[in-house]
């Protein structure tokens, strides 16, 4: 597996699996516990070991998010998409770090096959591209409705770029949940 660092915000990386194809289709690790932790850069950013697996299915148009969890319950995320494609998006909301506030995102895919490990202290949320795209992502914590945390999607101090004209997506659909979340001027840690 290759490990690449895509953005500035740090703890972010991105891995490539290595695929093995033939004409009876493909194969490859998506997860290696022994791989993951003798890579330092990425165990450094990572407390504890991956313990769950979260599984979702999104329509086009659907926006998840922007979500993390605090201590102590606090999250690093291992995500990927098996089925569609996302545009993912990260928020890095740890106040001591140089990249605080700063956004990244990504295009994810079941063609693409890329992995995106998102360090704790960063929101985390996705726009489904696709119909029945299946959104897979491992975490390093159990939810826990007190560690609770997000920040509405379209956030005027954050000033996420969704690409919803360049993805051609007139209509969004946000869950109820997500449009009760504060703003950043409201948000509370």
């Amino acid at each position: 597996m290759e490990f690449e660092k895509v953005t500035n915000i740090q703890g972010v990386r991105l891995l490539k699996p290595i695929v093995y194809e033939d004409d009876r289709g493909y194969f490859f690790e998506s997860f290696n516990s022994l791989e993951f932790n003798k890579n330092m850069p990425l165990r450094q950013n990572i407390k504890g070991d991956f313990i769950q697996d979260n599984h979702s299915i999104s329509k086009r148009g659907v926006i998840r998010g922007m979500h993390l969890q605090i201590n102590p319950h606090e999250q690093a995320k291992l995500i990927r998409v098996i089925k569609g494609k996302v545009l993912d998006v990260i928020v890095d909301l740890r106040k001591d770090s140089k990249t605080y506030l700063q956004n990244f995102s990504i295009e994810l895919s079941g063609e693409n096959k890329k992995i995106l490990l998102i360090p704790t202290g960063c929101l985390h949320g996705f726009l489904s591209l696709e119909d029945d795209t299946i959104f897979n992502y491992k975490v390093t914590d159990y939810w826990n409705k007190d560690s609770e945390r997000g920040i509405r999607w379209d956030d005027p101090d954050i000033n996420i770029d969704w690409k919803l004209k360049e993805y051609n997506i007139e209509n969004i659909i946000v869950g109820e949940k997500d449009r009760a979340l504060p703003y950043l001027k409201e948000y509370k840690d």
